[in-house]
């Protein structure tokens, strides 16, 4: 049963686990704004893969809160490739954090979920009821498995131990400390890349796979923080819910954009021998919307925003092809 209820943030102990990360980094600015204490801790001092270290932790931080966007998080190769790293380390996260926040009695936590859990095949908008109606997508199954039994735990502690434990799923994210590794970063930041690069080495033309038609949903990630903070406050129910922006754009519409943005004006050839991938994928965010909450920031203003940023810590260390932390 869906619910709305009010959960004050106020005077509580915030824990965000994975706060390093292009998710958590974007959250721990959020809960800046509330009047909260703010947790954190590095995998240098608890590694969230071993249950000993999280339970003590965590019985002596006593959090309140918990926002667990921990993950360990690649692309399609480092998926193929490393397989039993991805489905052991993502389990293990969440289920000691999970159990670990029973025990402690965490009054609130959200867990970070990923549209990849849906089918490959899914309908368009993908609603949240589509979980578990069909295969996964073969290239990220390992995550996506991991993920769907992150939700699963917190529906089962939900009705065991009535913990108020709730998944939110976020479409494709973009913006501050995204991955911006041309070869094996997210399709906008390394889209980002390319196009920069261009007009750097003065490139009258940019190539692009496929014929740039497939069509893909884009949220800044200052706003998914936003939504979580609203979800964490105002919702506590059983059912995931979906968390995308609505902003529809193809992969040659976001190309434009990205030129408009960065002041490229050459072309884009498009490598049609090379695969378009799904032709569309989009959430449906409506459940979301119901409750109140829309995204606020529009593709462009999101992406003049992630632009500069990359701009500023071009050179510094800090863009370190890492989109998820632990």
């Amino acid at each position: 049963m869906t619910t709305s209820i009010p959960f004050s943030l106020e005077g509580k102990r915030v824990w965000v686990a994975g706060h390093r990360g292009m998710a958590g980094s974007a959250i721990v600015r959020r809960l800046e704004q509330e009047r909260c204490e703010i947790l954190t801790v590095g995998r240098e001092s608890v590694d969230l893969c071993r249950q000993a270290e999280v339970e003590d932790w965590m019985a002596e931080a006593r959090p309140d809160v918990v926002f667990l966007a921990a993950a360990v998080v690649g692309g399609i190769h480092a998926n193929n490739s490393r397989p039993a790293e991805f489905i052991y380390s993502n389990l293990a996260i969440e289920t000691n954090v999970i159990h670990t926040a029973w025990r402690v009695g965490v009054r609130k936590l959200v867990f970070l979920g990923s549209s990849c859990i849906y089918p490959r095949m899914a309908e368009q908008p993908i609603r949240e009821e589509s979980l578990l109606t069909g295969p996964l997508e073969p290239t990220n199954e390992w995550y996506a498995v991991a993920k769907i039994a992150g939700i699963r735990a917190c529906q089962a502690y939900r009705r065991q131990y009535g913990c108020d434990f709730i998944s939110a799923m976020p479409t494709n994210l973009y913006g501050y400390g995204d991955n911006f590794d041309i070869e094996q970063g997210h399709v906008a930041a390394a889209l980002m890349v390319k196009i920069h690069r261009a007009k750097a080495e003065g490139r009258d033309s940019v190539v692009l796979w496929g014929d740039g038609s497939p069509l893909r949903e884009f949220l800044f990630v200052d706003d998914l923080a936003d939504g979580l903070v609203f979800l964490a406050k105002t919702y506590s129910g059983e059912p995931h819910v979906n968390l995308g922006s609505g902003q529809e754009i193809s992969i040659r519409g976001l190309a434009e954009l990205l030129a408009g943005v960065i002041g490229y004006h050459g072309t884009f050839r498009f490598d049609t021998t090379k695969p378009n991938g799904t032709p569309r994928k989009i959430m449906d965010s409506s459940r979301l919307a119901a409750m109140g909450w829309q995204a606020p920031t529009s593709l462009r203003e999101g992406f003049e925003h992630t632009y500069r940023w990359y701009l500023e810590n071009l050179g510094t260390g800090r863009l370190r092809g890492l989109s998820a932390g632990r």
